[in-house]
């Protein structure tokens, strides 16, 4: 009975982390960029009574033993990078990547960031920033007498001082990429920091070896189905529900080998 307690308690752990990434995905279900995440979840090890194939007799082996599992445990929560919808904003500085890749910004430590929130504003000193004020990488600054700004799907940025005036080149625009993006470190304030399981970034031009083109005026809405989360949400409560039950019998059939005299 010991056993059934404890691999049901594991199952119950289990779900609460489950029900905290659906949570995490219901709160972000309107932040720009985001990508939802899913809890994985593999068996712990077997209490093993007797092995598959173990000699039961003259010249015979069992043909499956005898293996009681002892519960369940999170073996990892998996980002989702499929594209979120797109959403019209019509500011010159709101951009989506249509496609993969990821915008470069530089965070007030010296970091290098990614993300894929492309709504972006003009600091101070006119240089483009995200809304925390990190600079976008390589550093486009917009000058004072700009009245029309352009951002062509390759990323070029091109700036206008008056109608039908020359454009002015102000830079270009280069996004990366990653060979495995779901083992980039979430950091917050939609940021992600390269890890040794995601990679090094490839650096390119938009449209480029493989590299999703930009769309100007336009933001990349989260991922997230919220009918899906509420499904997930509901079907996660009922197991939580179903291995509490499991304590509880457990429990109740211990308490009937106690009282028998």
């Amino acid at each position: 009975m010991i056993k059934s307690l404890n691999t049901a308690a594991t199952g119950m752990v289990a779900q609460q982390s489950n029900m905290d990434v659906i949570a995490n995905n219901i709160a972000n279900v309107n932040t720009t960029g985001f990508k939802k995440g899913r809890a994985e979840f593999e068996d712990l090890v077997y209490h093993n009574l007797k092995d598959p194939g173990e000699a039961s007799g003259l010249n015979s082996v069992t043909p499956t033993g005898v293996q009681t599992g002892l519960g369940v445990r999170t073996a990892s929560v998996q980002k989702d990078f499929t594209s979120g919808n797109a959403i019209m904003t019509k500011n010159p500085l709101d951009l989506q990547i249509e496609g993969t890749g990821f915008f470069q910004v530089r965070t007030p430590d010296g970091e290098i960031s990614y993300t894929r929130d492309g709504s972006f504003k003009k600091d101070a000193n006119g240089r483009v920033v995200d809304k925390n004020g990190n600079v976008l990488i390589p550093e486009i600054v917009i000058p004072p007498n700009s009245a029309a700004l352009e951002i062509t799907p390759t990323g070029e940025v091109k700036s206008m001082s008056e109608l039908n005036a020359e454009p002015q080149n102000l830079g270009q625009i280069e996004i990366v990429n990653f060979i495995n993006p779901a083992g980039l470190k979430n950091v917050g304030k939609n940021l992600f920091v390269p890890t040794a399981a995601s990679g090094q970034p490839a650096e390119s031009r938009p449209g480029t070896a493989g590299m999703g083109y930009l769309a100007q005026g336009e933001l990349e809405a989260s991922n997230v189905n919220i009918v899906d989360e509420m499904i997930n949400m509901i079907s996660a409560q009922r197991a939580y529900e179903t291995n509490s039950k499991v304590v509880q019998t457990s429990d109740q059939m211990m308490q009937t080998a106690v009282n028998i005299k």
